[in-house]
């Protein structure tokens, strides 16, 4: 039985597809519902695992746990990210070791290492930022270096750091920067031309499992390691939101800002919503204009040789299939 959390997401719903076609028999927990994944065979729980009873309890007979659930964003409470992100992953270790849960694979992300500097083709080597942008990737940095100091000969872990996750019923990505570009409030950061990278949901999921194997089977090469996950064909960010407007029949806007300008509105912005207050996101962020103006695309030869991960080789065709869908 392998443990999946927030397995009603979209990359844990996808997870657990795999999972059952893999042959595994798999237990979800997340705070919803989701009857279409239990008539599917998924043993469903609806909780917390910010719980530490909860915990104790989804990990009871368990040999394996994907960890997929977080808070993500780019604006909230602190507190609200280390609760989630830090605290209930530390549960989860806690209770993996307790009750002799043989593998642990963690859901991070290339964030991580992002200090708002280009990073071109880097591999895992690239190191944690000194000074961060926003809560997400220090919390998920934190949890991802709990995890890889976990491993030892009774716990096998790892963690992988898929990228801008994206397919049909995309419930982020996708359907956020339409509906931007339907209220007028989408523009262009820089000249569009920094290459990014992405990743289909159903490879990232395939790789989810192929390092569960890893871990089940003690694979001393591939634990105690993170792993950038992607497409492994980088493109061009403004093409890559061409391509998303696509899907809807939009067209791109037209306006554009400068990184530089797009950076310090961001931060004016925080520093507003900060000060009065706020508590929904700013329509611009120091991290978010950086993601956008910035190149961030990652070398995945460790994720192929050490978990024999190989991204889809008909990215275009599914963008294609995709195009006036939403």
């Amino acid at each position: 039985m392998i443990l999946v959390t927030g397995y009603g997401g979209f990359l844990g719903a996808a997870i657990c597809r795999k999972l059952l076609e893999h042959g595994y028999a798999v237990r979800g927990i997340a705070r919803g519902e989701y009857p279409e994944l239990k008539s599917l065979g998924v043993e469903c729980f609806k909780g917390s695992i910010a719980d530490k009873n909860c915990c104790k309890t989804v990990c009871d007979g368990i040999a394996g746990i994907i960890h997929t659930a977080a808070l993500a964003g780019v604006w909230g409470r602190r507190e609200w990210f280390e609760e989630i992100n830090v605290t209930a992953t530390d549960y989860l270790l806690r209770e993996a070791t307790v009750q002799n849960i043989g593998a642990f694979v963690y859901t991070s992300s290339p964030s991580v290492t992002f200090d708002g500097t280009p990073q071109v083709n880097v591999d895992e080597s690239a190191p944690y930022p000194k000074t961060w942008l926003c809560d997400y990737p220090r919390t998920k940095a934190q949890a991802e270096q709990q995890v890889l100091h976990a491993d030892s000969s009774r716990l096998a872990t790892c963690a992988l750091r898929p990228h801008l996750i994206w397919g049909v019923g995309d419930p982020h990505l996708i359907p956020r920067v339409i509906e931007r570009c339907k209220q007028r409030r989408l523009m262009r950061v820089g000249d569009g031309q920094n290459l990014i990278d992405t990743v289909h949901v159903d490879a990232a999921a395939e790789a989810h499992v192929l390092a569960l194997s890893r871990m089940l089977d003690r694979d001393q090469n591939a634990s105690g390691r993170a792993y950038f996950i992607t497409d492994g064909q980088p493109i061009a960010c403004w093409q890559w939101i061409t391509d998303i407007l696509s899907f809807a029949n939009l067209k791109p806007p037209t306006k554009s800002i400068s990184l530089a300008n797009a950076y310090r509105i961001g931060g004016l912005l925080e520093l507003a919503y900060r000060v009065f207050g706020r508590q929904s996101e700013p329509p611009m962020t120091r991290f978010v204009a950086k993601q956008l103006g910035v190149a961030h695309y990652f070398n995945i030869e460790a994720a192929r040789t050490r978990l024999g991960f190989e991204p889809p080789g008909n990215r275009q065709e599914i963008v294609e299939r995709m195009r006036g869908t939403l």
